[in-house]
Formats: C-alpha cells, sequence, structure tokens
C-alpha cells in the first residue's frame, strides 16, 4: 500500500530555530530521507515554499477568484493533489483553475522548493539519482 505523508509545521515554532540548528535538522532529515529511500519505504518527496507564496483558485457562479496565500474552508478537506510543470506561477494558477475542483471546493497552487539547492545549502549529499 502507498501512503500520502503530508507535512504541516508551525511558523513560529519553525523561526525558533537557530540557522545551525535548522540547517543540522534538516541535513538529518535528508539523511533519513535517503536511507528509506534506499530501503524502498520512501518513492518521492518535496519541500513546498512558505505559504505565503501560494495562490488559492475559487469559482463560485462562474466566477473565478484567486487569493493570495493559501485559504481553505474549515469544510474543505484535502482530496488529492497534483505536480504541475509550468514556465510561470501565472500560468500555473490558469493551469489549475481549468480544473472544475475550484467549484467544490479550492485549489492551492505553490512552487516546490528546489531540494537540491536545499542539499547543497546544507552540505547534505546530493544522490545521483537526482540529477543535479
Amino acid at each position: 500500500m502507498q501512503f500520502l505523508m503530508l507535512v504541516y509545521t508551525d511558523d513560529a515554532l519553525l523561526e525558533t530555530v537557530a540557522g545551525e540548528q535548522y540547517d543540522t535538522m534538516m541535513r538529518g532529515c535528508l539523511e533519513h530521507a535517503d536511507e528509506l529511500r534506499a530501503e524502498g519505504k520512501l518513492l518521492g518527496s518535496q519541500q513546498l515554499e512558505p505559504a505565503a507564496t501560494a495562490r488559492t483558485i475559487r469559482t463560485r457562479n462562474n466566477r473565478t477568484a484567486v487569493l493570495d496565500g493559501p485559504f481553505a474552508e474549515t469544510k474543505e478537506m484535502l482530496a488529492g493533489f497534483n505536480i504541475l510543470e509550468a514556465d510561470s506561477f501565472e500560468e500555473a494558477v490558469r493551469i489549475a483553475a481549468e480544473f472544475p475542483w475550484s467549484r467544490t471546493g479550492s485549489i492551492e497552487v505553490r512552487p516546490i522548493r528546489d531540494m537540491d539547492a536545499v542539499r547543497r545549502r546544507v552540505g547534505a549529499a546530493i544522490p545521483e539519482a537526482s540529477g543535479a
């Protein structure tokens, strides 16, 4: 069986972690992920850019609204995800708005962080299959 593991962070708590301590935590996380990947337990992982970079698309009565940031009604729940390849944020928002799900909930669009760049910054090895 496959499972989606969603990682949520509290920015207020994350801000209390000093830079070097964060880098150490992140390096350990990446090394653990590499071990799990080698065991066939971790099939893929990505880190998202901060929530402030997100856009949420919602369509009601044939009117589409694009809101800055993540914005889900409390009655909305995560139903799935897609990974898009787009030339710009605007193109990604346009593609997301073409999906019908903004009529029955919302679609959040957020950039995926370049994990190889994070690995280089924190001094973690870049796996050969990564392509960087």
